[in-house]
């Protein structure tokens, strides 16, 4: 017991680390208040983290909501009035619980996940090389492949190798080594190396390493802030909580907020059910969550966000991965960040203020590598063509668009190949002389109608057929029509056609045809 609660604060101390730079990130992306990114990370470390049905899930703000939180703070002209849709967002998602809209994600196939988690380890390792190189043009916690109307994500790391800065390499390639090193058995041996995590490592050497630099190379040093973390800093108790802002209630009457409230909703609930369709794959102990708690506590976290400033909430895999890689196995770790948020930004701004970026990136390309190895490649290439190219697809889709257009670009291809297995075992058809046996093997719906009406076409004039359904609960409309239609013209062809445990399993309402 004690063994896992020093694990998770530590996992938690390390994902408050990843958390903080991607909540100013994805803050500035929206258009939003620096703060209302860490209110959004105290609410889904805290809030979301107690209720959560997921041990392991982080929740915080979202870089796949930044464009739509941008548009909607254009759209609705204040910030005040999106947090009210905020908050309605989060009502929304109650309900969407109370339907059981959480069981979408179970139609998403595993190569699907598989393949967003490799691609989200692609995504985050290219997007943290520029930061790496000292190249901080774009905002940490963007993931999609085009960033403005100039720029892509490879374009960006052509520019950072062009004008890389020494100063950050020097500072990522220490960190890289150390969170190498500390892996290995003879770094482990030292009660140090147990007692901090990695992560933390590599922030304090990166840290004072910069600080060094700056005492002794006035000239090699990162001392532009936007090589830093750059946290608000409150003058004393009452300015911080002046950086917490109420929602404009008047906008109850205008129809935007409400519109914006539907696609805040729609749009995290599908992201949140997809992370934690991901943690659960990468929980160690394979634990399944339920995801209409999910949406549950998700709903609950988007209210008291838009209630105290915050962005909109959802379960975030970079974070989740985060978690579980540093160790973390319950709760404890998710709150201990939330809380870690809080602390740092009312007691400690001006410290994590000197943290340089370039530090977070070492830390960010090892979640990455470890998100997307060689091995899973591997796996999936040898369990078939089937597995394989949905998952790979997912990968390149994701890689080039974002998360969403990714997933259903995937979704889209592992279709087919559920269809394409449907109809190979679905239905079966053997003979012997003038006989045929067409037996059902499961139920027949649309899905199989051109192979069944297939098979029918194949049977040779002056036969008898025999349709057995005997393995088939149900038969829907489409293929009672085509075995209908068949009966009507085996006349004409001289086919005897006989059934066996079928026309009792029709759907009501459709008339068969009698054989002639």
């Amino acid at each position: 017991m004690e063994k896992t609660t020093q694990g998770d604060l530590a996992a938690g101390l390390v994902v408050f680390l990843v958390a903080l730079p991607l909540c100013l990130g994805i803050a500035l992306a929206s258009g939003a208040p620096l703060f209302a990114g860490v209110i959004a990370g105290m609410v889904g470390g805290i809030v979301v983290g107690l209720l959560s049905g997921s041990p392991i899930s982080v929740s915080g703000p979202a870089a796949g909501l930044a464009v739509i939180v941008a548009s909607s703070i254009q759209t609705l002209g204040s910030f005040p009035l999106f947090l009210l849709a905020v908050s309605l967002a989060g009502v929304i998602q109650i309900g969407f619980a109370m339907l059981s809209f959480g069981r979408v994600a179970n139609y998403v196939p595993n190569s699907v996940i598989k393949g967003m988690l490799a691609a989200i380890g692609i995504v985050i390792i290219l997007k943290q090389i520029p930061h790496g190189l000292g190249r901080d043009k774009d905002y940490e916690g963007d993931f999609t492949f085009l960033e403005n109307a100039k720029d892509n994500t490879l374009t960006d790391i052509l520019n950072a190798i062009i004008s890389y800065n020494g100063e950050a390499v020097l500072i990522c390639a220490v960190g890289l080594a150390i969170l190498l090193a500390w892996e290995r058995k003879e770094v482990q041996r030292f009660r140090v190396a147990k007692l901090i995590p990695a992560s933390l490592a590599v922030v304090i050497v990166g840290t004072l390493l910069n600080e060094i630099f700056r005492a002794f190379f006035p000239n090699f040093h990162l001392s532009d802030p936007e090589h830093l973390v750059v946290l608000p800093a409150a003058a004393d108790l009452g300015a911080f909580f002046k950086q917490f802002t109420l929602p404009d209630f008047a906008g109850f009457t205008d129809q935007r907020v409400y519109l914006a409230a539907a696609t805040i909703a729609v749009v995290g609930s599908l992201e949140t059910l997809l992370s934690i369709e991901a943690a659960d794959k990468i929980d160690p102990y394979k634990r399944i969550t339920s995801t209409n708690v999910e949406l549950v506590a998700q709903g609950i976290g988007n209210f008291l966000s838009g209630l105290i400033g915050g962005l909109p909430i959802t379960s975030v895999v970079v974070r989740t991965s985060a978690n579980v890689y540093a160790g973390g196995s319950t709760k404890l770790a998710t709150i201990t960040h939330g809380i870690l948020l809080l602390v740092a930004v009312s007691l400690v701004p001006g410290l994590l203020n000197r943290i340089p970026l370039a530090a977070l990136a070492a830390i960010l390309m090892m979640i990455g590598y470890k998100l997307a190895k060689i091995d899973l490649f591997r796996q999936m290439y040898r369990s078939g063509w089937d597995q394989f190219l949905p998952f790979i697809v997912t990968v390149v889709a994701i890689v080039f668009t974002d998360l969403l257009k990714g997933v259903l670009v995937g979704f889209a291809v592992g279709i087919f190949f559920v269809v394409r297995a449907n109809h190979h075992q679905a239905v079966t058809l053997v003979s012997q002389e003038n006989y045929f046996l067409m037996r059902l093997n499961k139920d027949a719906t649309f899905v199989h109608k051109a192979m069944i009406k297939s098979l029918l076409r194949s049977i040779p004039n002056g036969s008898t057929l025999i349709i057995d359904g005997t393995k088939a609960l149900y038969v829907d409309h489409d293929i009672a029509e085509v075995v209908s239609e068949f009966r009507q013209s085996a006349y004409f062809r001289k086919i005897t056609v006989e059934t066996k445990n079928f026309d009792h399993k029709l759907r009501a309402g459709v008339v068969i045809g009698a054989a002639h």
